[in-house]
């Protein structure tokens, strides 16, 4: 059974940025990704707010991540986790095609955006269609767009889009939005915000890039076209934390609670970016939260005994 010091679950910028840390801590340290290394990021276009870099595609700038991180004995991985257990003095890592053991472990294992499952959603995706108003939002600029989602999230990206975009289309599939009274305030009084209630969106159209987005009502059944150059999906995240909800504490969404150092509830598991309580989703934020988390294991692997009471959010 390969044995490792720190195991790392997920590579995105939280967890690579994990292995940098721990590879030059000289721990013994294994980054395994389900997909390819860099997470969602891989399918952002364009970063211009990573400090650092003017303007870099995603998939670039995690790849200097990757470099980075075996450039410090960090090891590359692929495989799906599907369960996390307490083994001896260590943990268990399985995948479908081997079982590691680790000393610790740090989850970095993101969140899922909740896809709407229509025609043109995956065949736009980067085209027009994005799930990050802060990412992508200033590529619209001057332009009518649409946000899918009645949420704190979604009216959350609305807001941002309104002070970029000429027009920002809201389509909610209830008659109420469900965000907080003073996100809905602001929305509904921002005149260049348009609502279109108890509707779906049946189709995302257009060619090369988005062009429309073909709409249902869902009481009348009516059927309509919005041009729009953009569909910014909103519609919820599902965190990826179900291999470890037998070991560490959740919230009631699902993500992990963790104190200020990323220590989880079990002594030895650390939690970094998306799948953490409370992250900002961001690339600078995860990065933070990797590095974090690292210190804590390398301190934690010196003497556990220095470990602070689990208080999330301490």
């Amino acid at each position: 059974m390969p044995s490792y010091d720190v195991l790392i679950i997920g590579g995105g910028p939280a967890g690579l940025a994990a292995g940098i840390y721990t590879g030059r801590a000289r721990l013994k340290t294994l980054i395994l990704e389900k997909a390819a290394p860099g997470g969602q990021l891989l399918l952002t276009d364009n970063v211009e707010n990573y400090p650092g870099f003017i303007q870099t595609d995603g998939g670039r700038l995690m790849e200097v991540f990757m470099e980075q991180a075996q450039k410090f004995g960090a090891e590359m991985g692929l495989g799906e986790v599907l369960t996390l257990r307490k083994e001896g003095a260590g943990f268990a890592v399985v995948t479908e095609e081997q079982t590691y053991q680790t000393r610790a472990v740090i989850l970095a294992s993101g969140s899922s955006h909740r896809h709407l499952g229509v025609p043109g959603e995956k065949e736009f995706w980067g085209k027009g269609v994005s799930v990050c108003a802060t990412c992508d939002g200033a590529f619209f600029r001057g332009e009518v767009v649409s946000v899918i989602g009645g949420g704190d999230s979604a009216l959350t990206e609305a807001l941002f889009l309104k002070n970029l975009c000429k027009e920002v289309h809201v389509i909610h599939r209830r008659n109420e939005l469900r965000a907080e009274k003073i996100l809905q305030e602001r929305a509904l009084a921002s005149p260049n915000m348009s609502f279109h209630w108890d509707t779906v969106v049946d189709e995302i159209v257009g060619g090369p890039t988005v062009t429309g987005l073909q709409l249902r009502n869902l009481k009348t059944g009516e059927k309509s076209h919005l041009a729009a150059t953009a569909a910014f999906i909103s519609v919820g995240m599902t965190p990826n934390s179900g291999f470890a909800k037998a070991l560490v504490r959740l919230d009631d969404n699902g993500y992990v609670l963790a104190t200020h150092q990323m220590a989880t509830s079990e002594p030895g598991i650390f939690v970094a970016g998306d799948v953490r309580t409370n992250s900002y989703r961001q690339v600078a934020t995860s990065v933070g939260d990797g590095v974090t988390a690292a210190m804590s294991v390398e301190l934690w692997l010196e003497d556990a005994k220095l470990a602070p009471p689990f208080v999330p959010g301490c």
